[in-house]
């Protein structure tokens, strides 16, 4: 008995172990579940992802599509989808957003404004090339990659139903000349055509483009500088009627609301067949269909670029699936959803039907386009004979640094000139101690071009290099005589070509504090890298002007561009 309790008195009591155990699997479960929850979503998408071989995940390609065709890009898109396309390793998904070319074109080259247009799109497919070599102008790095066509448009004449039958052996290089409807035996009074500011309408544009050329194209820099292109544009800018809507759209909403010919104070305006079909089909459809009528002779044609973006803005995976859409959209069986949309395609002659008022009558010459940069002095010259033009003041930089560039500056401005058919211009430059003390000299006084042509070729070619570069100050000498000389009712700006930051005078702040507002508009041409963009922006933005920035190449494609505005 004694061992018995001796063996009993060795055996230890304690805590049992599996309550212990189950304690920490629970919690150990809690917290798995736990960590699975924070990576749930981000573990879906990257599982989705690897499933289909994008090791990088997803990516959204934005693409901003002018409205006449956003919804049949729309439909490619949902088709390219539905392929599960990967580029770069990212899954792509597709988002089309319809928008005006001029808000895309203005937030690109400004601030984009999120809560206005949307998130900033990685391609833009605009109405025409015209936009495509706006962007260029301002600012050649925004564009990616070649624009490529997706699909045509021919330009027509909107009329009025009565008045389509008699437009039949119309010619676009009659608009300078017809101001009567008796050329056409009819007593409805005065014939107009209605043309949208061309810098923010395409149809009105190429209605320009095709009116000057007289026949197949191209209009040159050479023939617009002819006296008898000037000549057409005056004639055209005197048939203007008095109040010509601000938009093509806006034109054809007031020619189908009226009953009879001309009750809209104006005949008939450039419409692309697209954008006539979309009106005309619309929810907001007049209840008599206007008529589209191809003037005879060689067709101005919307383009319909895809335009891939460039810049900080758009990563390498969005660059190449912008590259890839594009591809895809050029694909036959894309090219008849972009067809039944209303374009013109090669690989299909199919149409759209019902397309009341549009007739889709086959165009037998396409009129040849101007250059990208001829097509921006197409434009400043427009502007400078539109109700008698605008007030140019032009402050050029000197400094030394602009040496390498003074032959093309010289050669945009003499350009400007010589085509320019009325208006005022004025031209001061600036470095350092050009006039005694002064970084600034007034070369000729701003008046009417025509009464300065001479003065102002021989004070452009007299333009010659000088050390330092005082801009503020020599800017807000010159902005303070172009106050003095506003001319009411008239477009007034400053234009300052420059390749450099001031070095020198008075700083920003007291620049600023001497500017009037915006009925004033101060634009820049910035030259290269060396320039302070922030600063000239803060400048442009303050008075309601642009910055444009370009190397030695696109100075004569950005003056065109900055003086074909109307702000």
């Amino acid at each position: 008995m004694s061992r018995h309790r001796a063996l009993r008195a060795k055996v230890r009591r304690g805590i049992a172990k599996w309550p212990v155990l189950i304690v920490v699997v629970v919690v150990l479960i809690g917290l798995g579940w736990l960590a699975l929850s924070w990576a749930g979503g981000v573990l879906e998408r990257r599982s989705q992802a690897l499933a289909q071989n994008c090791s990088e995940g997803n990516s959204v390609l934005r693409v901003a599509a002018t409205p006449s065709v956003a919804g049949a890009v729309a439909d490619v898109a949902r088709a390219y989808s539905a392929t599960r396309p990967v580029v770069y390793d990212h899954c792509i998904a597709i988002e089309v957003t319809s928008l005006d070319s001029s808000a895309v074109l203005e937030g690109l080259t400004t601030t984009w404004d999120d809560a206005k247009l949307g998130k900033r799109p990685h391609a833009w497919l605009p109405d025409s090339t015209l936009w495509a070599n706006r962007l260029t102008a301002l600012n050649a790095k925004l564009v990616g990659a070649a624009p490529k066509s997706v699909g045509t448009s021919p330009v027509l004449l909107a009329a009025p139903e009565a008045a389509a039958p008699v437009l039949k052996d119309f010619r676009w290089s009659d608009m300078p000349d017809v101001t009567d409807w008796t050329k056409f035996g009819q007593s409805w009074g005065r014939f107009s055509v209605a043309m949208p500011d061309p810098a923010t309408n395409t149809a009105s544009a190429l209605a320009i483009q095709a009116a000057l050329a007289g026949g197949k194209g191209p209009v040159t820099a050479e023939s617009l500088a002819s006296d008898a292109a000037k000549a057409k544009l005056s004639k055209l800018a005197a048939a203007v009627p008095p109040e010509v809507p601000p938009t093509t759209r806006d034109a054809l909403g007031r020619l189908g609301d009226s009953a009879t010919v001309n009750a809209a104070g104006f005949s008939v305006t450039p419409v692309s067949e697209v954008d006539l079909f979309k009106h005309n089909t619309g929810k907001d459809a007049p209840s008599k269909p206007l008529v589209g009528v191809l003037p005879a002779g060689p067709a101005p044609v919307a383009d319909f670029p895809y335009v891939a973006l460039g810049g900080a803005q758009v990563g390498e995976a969005e660059q190449r699936a912008a590259q890839a859409f594009r591809e895809f959209m050029t694909q036959p069986a894309q090219q008849r959803i972009l067809a039944k949309g209303g374009l013109r395609v090669e690989s299909t002659q199919d149409r759209p039907s019902p397309s009341p008022g549009v007739s889709w009558s086959p165009v037998t010459e396409n009129l040849v386009a101007a250059d990208a940069v001829t097509t921006q002095q197409i434009s400043s010259a427009w502007a400078s004979a539109d109700r008698g033009g605008q007030v140019v003041t032009v402050l050029t930089d000197v400094s030394t640094s602009m040496k390498p560039r003074l032959d093309k500056v010289k050669a945009a401005l003499r350009g400007q000139v010589d085509r320019s058919v009325s208006g005022s211009f004025g031209l001061w430059e600036f470095a350092r101690d050009l006039d005694g003390t002064k970084p600034y000299k007034q070369l000729v006084a701003t008046a009417p071009v025509t009464e300065k042509r001479e003065a102002l070729r021989r004070s452009i070619d007299g333009l010659k290099t000088v050390e330092g570069s005082q801009l503020y100050s020599a800017l807000a000498a010159c902005y303070e005589s172009a106050h003095d000389g506003f001319v009411a009712g008239r477009v007034n700006r400053v234009v300052v070509i420059t390749d450099g930051k001031s070095d020198g005078g008075i700083d920003l702040a007291a620049l600023k504090s001497q500017l009037h507002g915006t009925d004033l508009a101060i634009s820049f041409i910035a030259i290269g890298g060396e320039v302070d963009k922030g600063a000239l922006t803060d400048i442009a933005q303050t008075t309601g002007g642009s910055v444009s920035v370009v190397e030695n190449d696109g100075i004569e494609a950005a003056l065109g561009q900055v003086l074909s505005t109307k702000a």
